[in-house]
C-alpha cells in the first residue's frame, strides 16, 4: 500500500522591490502639489528677495546695491503716508467690519425671517461684482458736481455740494465706505456658516437658566464663533493690508498720497518709474509686516491649537 505525501505548500517572500515600489506611492501623489508650491511661491519669494537688493529697470542686468534700497524706504516719506494709510483700511475692516458682519449674520440667522434668501443674495453681491464696475457706480455717486450722494444731501438738508473723491480726508472716509460696502457681506457668509451649526440645544439650555437674548449671544454664540472669529480677522487683515483696487480705480491715490495705499506704492515705483528693486523692496517689507501680523493673530486667536 502506497501512501500520498502531502504537498507541501511554499509563500512567495515579498520582494524588496514591491516594498520600494509601494513606499514611494504616496509621494508620487503628493509631488504635483510641492512641485507647483515651489515654481509659484518659493521661487517668485526668492526672485523678489534678491531682486529688492538690486537695482534694476526692468532691462539689462540688475545692479547689486546691497540694503540701499531699504535705507531709502526708511526714509521715503511716501511709503510711510502708504503705511499709514493701509494701517487705516486694516483698522476699518478689522474694527468695523467684522463685527457688522457679525451682527447683520445674526440678523439674518433669525427664525422666522422672510426674505432670508433674498438678504443674503443683497449682501453678497457686491464681492461678486467687478472691482471696475463697483469703482464706476461710486465715481457717478460721488461725483462733486452731478453725483447722486450731493444731490440728495442738498434736496434734503440744503448742504453744499462735497468733494467726496478730492477732498484728503473725505477720500478716505469715502474708500473706506466702499471697502466696507464690499466685504461686509462676504464676511457675513461665514458667520452666517458658523451660526448654523451651533446647537440649538445650548441656546434652550441657556434660555431655561433665564439667560436673555444678549447674554445667550455673549456666552453662547461668539465663544462658538470663535474658530470662525479668528479666520474672519486673520482674513480681513491680510486683505486690507493688501488692497490696491479701491484706491486706484477712485482716487488714483490722490488727491496727493493721501488714499496712497502700500499695494500701489509698489504699482508706481514698478510700473511708472520702473524701480523694480526698489518696488521689490516695499514688496518684501509688505510681505514680512503681514507674515508677522498674521502670526501674532494666529497665537493670539489660538487658530489651529487643539483645546
Amino acid at each position: 500500500m502506497t501512501t500520498i505525501a502531502p504537498a507541501r505548500t511554499t509563500s512567495r517572500p515579498r520582494t524588496r522591490r514591491n516594498v520600494h515600489h509601494t513606499g514611494r506611492t504616496p509621494y508620487a501623489f503628493i509631488a504635483p502639489f510641492y512641485v507647483l508650491y515651489g515654481l509659484f511661491l518659493i521661487v517668485p519669494v526668492l526672485a523678489a528677495l534678491y531682486l529688492s537688493l538690486t537695482e534694476w529697470v526692468g532691462l539689462g542686468t540688475p545692479d547689486f546695491v546691497g540694503l540701499r534700497n531699504y535705507t531709502n524706504l526708511a526714509l521715503d516719506t511716501s511709503f510711510h503716508t502708504a503705511l499709514g494709510n493701509s494701517l487705516l483700511y486694516v483698522l476699518v475692516s478689522v474694527f468695523i467690519a467684522v463685527p457688522a458682519a457679525l451682527l447683520i449674520a445674526q440678523a439674518l440667522n433669525t427664525r422666522g425671517l422672510r426674505g432670508r434668501d433674498l438678504f443674503r443674495v443683497a449682501f453678497f453681491v457686491p464681492m461678486v461684482l467687478s472691482p471696475i464696475v463697483i469703482a464706476l457706480v461710486y465715481s457717478l455717486l460721488l461725483d462733486q458736481n452731478f453725483g447722486l450722494l450731493n444731490a440728495t444731501l442738498k434736496a434734503l438738508f440744503g448742504a453744499p455740494s462735497l468733494d467726496w473723491l478730492g477732498d484728503p480726508t473725505l477720500a478716505k472716509i469715502s474708500i473706506s465706505f466702499v471697502l466696507l460696502w464690499r466685504w461686509v457681506g462676504y464676511l457675513t457668509i461665514f458667520f452666517l456658516a458658523g451660526l448654523q451649526a451651533v446647537p440649538t440645544e445650548l441656546y434652550e439650555a441657556a434660555e431655561l437658566d433665564g439667560a436673555g437674548k444678549f447674554r445667550q449671544f455673549t456666552t453662547v454664540t461668539l465663544p462658538a464663533l470663535k474658530p470662525v472669529t479668528a479666520f474672519v480677522v486673520v482674513t480681513s487683515f491680510i486683505s486690507a493690508a493688501q488692497l490696491f483696487d479701491e484706491p486706484y480705480l477712485l482716487t488714483r491715490g490722490g488727491p496727493g498720497e493721501s488714499t496712497l495705499s502700500v499695494a500701489m506704492f509698489i504699482y508706481r515705483a514698478a510700473f511708472e518709474r520702473q524701480q523694480f528693486g526698489y518696488a521689490a523692496a516695499a514688496g518684501v517689507v509688505l510681505f514680512a509686516l503681514v507674515f508677522a501680523v498674521s502670526q501674532i493673530l494666529n497665537r493670539a486667536l489660538a487658530i489651529g491649537r487643539v483645546s
